[in-house]
């Protein structure tokens, strides 16, 4: 297995980096490594240190989630003052985010899209969820409701743990090894059954071929329990006061353990990238030999 990590000791949410190490950053990422920041922090004022709690989640659902472009916080039980303040730290987050992937990989600003940024107050370990739900499993992102077309999944993870307990992650085996593994159990998409889904606000936007393989992917890893407890995997402790961005629709992964926690998305499409032959919707694309966006 390949090395997954490629560590820049940048401490700065504003990186300055030669173009150099900035295209071996960007490289590293559209190959499958994470990009990891030891040394950086996000840096929480003491009035923002109360919201270091499970209870600001509202119960139901995993996380609390923030949309930049709507400027909208959800699934808390912040009101008032509290929701305010919340959605401030939340939004600088997400704007330090974006400026870190600006820096680290500045080949992808003009086509960069927001998705929703995400604060986890409560603990990743022992969650009561379903199979497909179960992010202790080892999968690939893909979003059921959010159809991407294609697009690339994005994602920048801080650690805020005021204890200083690690994130625990497990990466998987590489992206064409999952992909020939499962693509046989992969159930053909119906036809007019993307349009259905939109007519009846499953999903938000038309699911495509890609979208369906995708989840298809994510879910068949999730559900083979043997492929599970066989699968070749490395184990990363993410400490407190760290860093990492990785394509999560390209990176198998399973978090183990850990509380609090920052997480930005962003959408990329594929023309952006260095090498658009990275990414996932190409590498389906030719094992299906048709397009699937």
């Amino acid at each position: 297995m390949n090395q997954p990590l490629h560590t820049l000791e940048t401490a700065d949410w504003n990186p300055a980096l030669q173009p150099a190490i900035a295209d071996a950053a960007t490289d590293a990422l559209e190959n499958g490594q994470m990009l990891f920041m030891p040394r950086l922090a996000f840096a929480m004022s003491d009035a923002e240190k109360r919201f270091l709690s499970p209870q600001w989640s509202d119960g139901k659902a995993k996380n609390v989630s923030y949309d930049p472009a709507a400027q909208a916080v959800r699934h808390t039980s912040a009101e008032g003052n509290d929701r305010s303040a919340l959605a401030a730290m939340m939004d600088r987050y997400a704007g330090a985010a974006r400026a870190l992937v600006s820096g680290l990989c500045p080949h992808y600003v003009p086509a960069l899209e927001w998705g929703l940024t995400s604060f986890r107050p409560v603990s990743a370990a022992n969650r009561e969820a379903s199979v497909r739900k179960d992010d202790m499993r080892l999968h690939l992102d893909a979003f059921a409701s959010r159809p991407v077309r294609g697009r690339r999944l994005l994602r920048v993870f801080c650690n805020i743990n005021p204890d200083g307990a690690p994130r625990v992650w497990e990466i998987g085996e590489p992206f064409d090894a999952v992909a020939a593994r499962f693509r046989d159990r992969i159930a053909p998409q119906w036809p007019g059954s993307a349009w259905l889904l939109d007519k009846l606000h499953v999903t938000k936007g038309r699911r495509s071929a890609y979208d369906h393989i995708m989840l298809g992917l994510h879910d068949q890893a999730k559900l083979d329990d043997g492929y599970q407890r066989s699968c070749a995997r490395t184990r990363l402790e993410l400490p407190a006061n760290s860093t990492w961005i990785v394509f999560t629709d390209l990176v198998m992964h399973a978090v183990l353990s850990g509380q609090y926690l920052f997480e930005q998305t962003f959408y990329l499409p594929p023309p952006a990238m260095r090498d658009e032959a990275r990414a996932p919707l190409r590498r389906l694309e030719k094992i299906y030999q048709r397009a699937l966006a």
